[in-house]
């Protein structure tokens, strides 16, 4: 199967569409096979769950387990996968995911994130300075950005940051890496988060590694063993999935030059154009698995127990049941009366625990763009722009743009025409 650039696409039967829409059948699902099987990267199958409310329902259900460790269950990857790691928080269940989620739940506050926000708009700015008059979003924006806050957020190294970049984008990836590969790759990772955090108790600062190790529900606190995961899951998670929505987000916008001029003229709809941006292009995946343990009720039958199901978020905000015409790119969508949640960040227990971060990162990365670049155009077809291929977050390789006209500061307020 291929995807609009004649690229080999790892989800056989859900293809992505034009200019990395929505797959030609999300409708058709969704009106009529809202539980349907999908081919994943492995060739396992499992049904994916379409419709905004089906998908609420398992991902916040006690029956909705990640625990999918079990010989002989569908494989979202061959070999060894994210699923694999019982002591991570994403494959836990309550009691032991509630007491984990408890012990960090000060940790990613609104009123917490705020601090980073100033250093996370110096380096947008400092980025876009010195990119030039033309420049690849992906390269020299959308994949530093992340990554330089995520290491000072951290009290990471950046000279290390390729190291475990590498690392990342294996885990990411349905490409046929070996289990011994992976399984080496998940190893020096682990050992560089260990490393990291015992520099830490060293010298302890008010970063987030320190945070977390400070991290108490009376007197229990992360062992370190879950330090180390949350380590690993905040590199990983922090850095690629958010750079993923700036370049399909900056992509979107410049699929519609007029909404990125709406924007740079009015940049008080940040908020909702990063959340209408999140809703339509969500974090590049089509979500993760849940092994149901009961029997589930949803619109389009019963799912029963013992099936492992796909339920998917990006399927569900395109659901036009939830969001009316939701193949329209609003910007002011959740400017007026709040329609239904974007799905992007999850929903229930599983919710993203970093999704201040990551939105904060985002609004701050937009403003950027469109207060200091107001003319910003791509200097390319859009229909030609190539796309990953093997991975689970699909996003263009690279996006080439041009300022467009004389660069501007958020101060000066200079607008181009139209």
């Amino acid at each position: 199967m291929t995807d609009q650039s004649g690229t080999t696409w790892p989800w056989p039967d859900f293809p992505p569409g034009p200019l990395g829409t929505p797959s030609p059948d999300l409708a058709r699902r969704q009106a009529e096979g809202p539980m349907e099987p999908v081919t994943m990267p492995s060739g396992d199958r499992a049904p994916m769950i379409v419709r905004y409310e089906d998908v609420r329902t398992v991902l916040t259900s006690p029956a909705g387990s990640r625990d999918l460790r079990a010989a002989g269950l569908p494989r979202m990857v061959s070999g060894t996968g994210l699923d694999d790691d019982p002591a991570a928080l994403i494959n836990q269940d309550p009691p032991e995911h509630t007491r984990y989620r408890r012990i960090m739940q000060s940790t990613f506050t609104p009123r917490q994130v705020e601090r980073w926000r100033p250093r996370a708009a110096a380096i947008a700015g400092e980025l876009l300075a010195a990119a030039g008059d033309e420049f690849d979003v992906v390269a020299d924006f959308a994949l530093p950005l992340p990554a330089r806050v995520i290491c000072e957020v951290l009290g990471v190294p950046m000279d290390r940051f390729e190291q475990f970049r590498g690392w990342t984008e294996m885990f990411l990836s349905s490409s046929e890496a070996s289990a011994e590969t992976r399984a080496e790759g998940y190893a020096a990772f682990m050992a560089y988060a260990r490393d990291l955090i015992a520099e830490h108790r060293t010298r302890r600062g008010d970063d987030l590694i320190d945070l977390l190790i400070s991290a108490r529900d009376g007197e229990d606190a992360l062992s370190e063993d879950e330090l180390t995961h949350m380590v690993f899951t905040l590199i990983m998670a922090g850095h690629e999935t958010t750079a993923s929505i700036i370049i399909r987000g900056t992509f979107r916008l410049l699929c519609h030059p007029g909404r990125y001029a709406e924007l740079a003229a009015r940049p008080e709809l940040l908020e909702s154009a990063v959340e209408e941006i999140l809703r339509y292009e969500g974090p590049g995946g089509n979500g993760l698995l849940r092994l149901v343990t009961q029997d589930v009720e949803l619109s389009g039958g019963t799912i029963p127990a013992g099936t492992v199901v796909l339920p998917n978020p990006a399927a569900a905000n395109h659901d036009p049941s939830a969001f009316e015409d939701p193949s329209r790119f609003d910007l002011r969508r959740f400017a007026g009366a709040t329609p239904n949640q974007q799905l992007a960040f999850g929903h229930g227990p599983h919710y993203c625990l970093g999704a201040n971060l990551a939105r904060m990162e985002l609004q701050e990365a937009f403003r950027a763009l469109v207060t200091r670049l107001p003319g910003l155009r791509a200097q390319e077809d859009l229909a030609a722009v190539r796309w990953t291929d093997d991975g689970l977050i699909h996003r263009p390789r690279r996006l080439l743009v041009t300022a467009g006209c004389p660069r501007t500061t958020p101060v000066a307020g200079v607008r181009c025409p139209g």
